[in-house]
C-alpha cells in the first residue's frame, strides 16, 4: 500500500478487523480445527466496533484476507456480515488473498458477500506459497501450530508468501494510484490490475476444492450440532475429523488430481473456460508488469 500512502492527494484509512474473542497465534491444534465448522458455514464471530463511520464513502475499499478451510477467515466473515459492511454500498472493492494454495472457493464466497453488501468487486490479487503441495503440507501447519516459519532440515523451504512476492506487490499499488487518478472525481470502473499477473489459477485444484466444498459443509453442520467451540463432545469428534482430513489429503486428493490430469485433454475447452472465469476480474496476463515493476 506504500504507493498509495505516498501520494499527497490520497488518504488511506486502515482498519484491523478484530473479533471480540481474539484468535491465538500460534494455534493449539484442537483450537485451530475448532474454528472449522463456523468457517465453512460462514457463521460470524462477534466483532469489535470499527473505527470508521460505516456511512462514510470511499473511492475504493481494499479487503485483505486469509483462507480458512476453503472459506474467508472468520474475522473477514464477521465484518462482511455486520452493519459495518454497509461501507461497501456502491463502492468498488479490491480483494487481496494470502494463503497456502487453495483460494478459489473462498473467493467465490467473498464475491457473494461483497455483492450482498452492495459492493462491486473490481480486482482480486492472490498471493500463495510457491512451495510444492507436499512441502507446504508440512511447513504451513508447522508455522500455524508453532510460530516457526523458517526453512529447516535442508529440505523444507520457509513457509508463507515469499519476501520477493510481497515486495513485488508494489506494482499493484502503483496501478491503483494510476487508476484512481484517471477516474478523477468519477467512480472507478473496470479492473485496475489487469495485465499485472494478479492471479493464476492452478487447474489441478479446481476439482479438489469442489470436492471439499461438498464434504466440508456436511462435517461443519455435524460438528456445530455437537455444541459451541470448546464443547467436549465436539472436540472428540474433531479428532475423528482431523484423521479423516489427513487421510483424504494424502490419498483421495492426489488420486483425484492424477485422474483429472489424465482426462484433462478431453475437457480442455471447458477447463480453460472455467480457469478464465475464476481468474476474473483481474486475470493472469502480465503485459503491464515490466512497466509498473519499479
Amino acid at each position: 500500500m506504500s504507493p498509495l500512502q505516498d501520494q499527497p492527494d490520497v488518504e488511506v484509512t486502515w482498519e484491523e478487523l478484530k473479533p471480540v474473542q481474539p484468535y491465538p497465534f500460534p494455534w493449539p491444534l484442537l483450537q485451530f480445527f475448532d474454528v472449522f465448522p463456523e468457517s465453512v458455514l460462514l457463521a460470524p464471530p462477534a466483532m469489535q466496533p470499527v473505527a470508521f463511520d460505516p456511512d462514510s464513502r470511499f473511492d475504493l475499499v481494499v479487503i485483505a484476507y486469509q483462507v480458512w478451510f476453503l472459506s474467508p477467515s472468520l474475522p473477514v466473515t464477521g465484518f462482511l456480515t455486520s452493519e459495518a459492511a454497509r461501507v461497501l454500498r456502491g463502492t468498488p472493492v479490491v480483494t487481496v488473498i494470502v494463503c497456502r494454495n487453495m483460494w478459489l472457493a473462498a473467493q467465490e464466497k467473498m464475491k457473494g458477500l461483497i455483492e450482498a453488501n452492495g459492493g462491486r468487486l473490481v480486482d482480486n490479487v492472490a498471493l500463495v506459497d510457491r512451495g510444492s503441495p507436499w512441502t507446504t503440507f508440512v511447513t504451513t501447519p508447522r508455522w500455524l501450530l508453532t510460530g516457526r516459519k523458517g526453512a529447516f532440515w535442508g529440505i523444507f523451504p520457509a513457509a508463507g508468501v515469499s519476501r520477493q512476492d510481497i515486495e513485488e506487490t508494489k506494482r499493484f499499488g502503483r496501478a491503483l494510484v494510476d487508476g484512481l487518478g484517471k477516474a478523477g472525481s468519477g467512480p472507478v470502473s473496470g479492473p485496475l490490475l489487469a495485465g499485472l499477473g494478479a492471479v493464476r489459477v492452478n487447474p489441478a485444484y479446481i476439482m479438489s476444492e469442489r470436492m471439499g466444498q461438498r464434504i466440508f459443509p456436511v462435517w461443519g453442520r455435524f460438528l456445530k450440532a455437537l455444541g459451541p467451540p470448546g464443547a467436549p463432545l465436539r472436540r472428540v469428534a474433531l479428532v475423528v475429523y482431523i484423521v479423516y482430513l489427513v487421510c483424504m489429503i494424502l490419498t483421495v486428493v492426489p488420486l483425484g488430481m492424477a485422474v483429472r490430469s489424465a482426462l484433462r485433454p478431453l475437457f480442455r475447452r471447458r477447463l480453460d473456460a472455467e480457469v478464465a472465469r475464476l481468474e476474473q476480474p483481474s486475470g493472469s496476463a502480465t503485459e503491464r508488469v515490466q512497466r509498473l515493476a519499479s
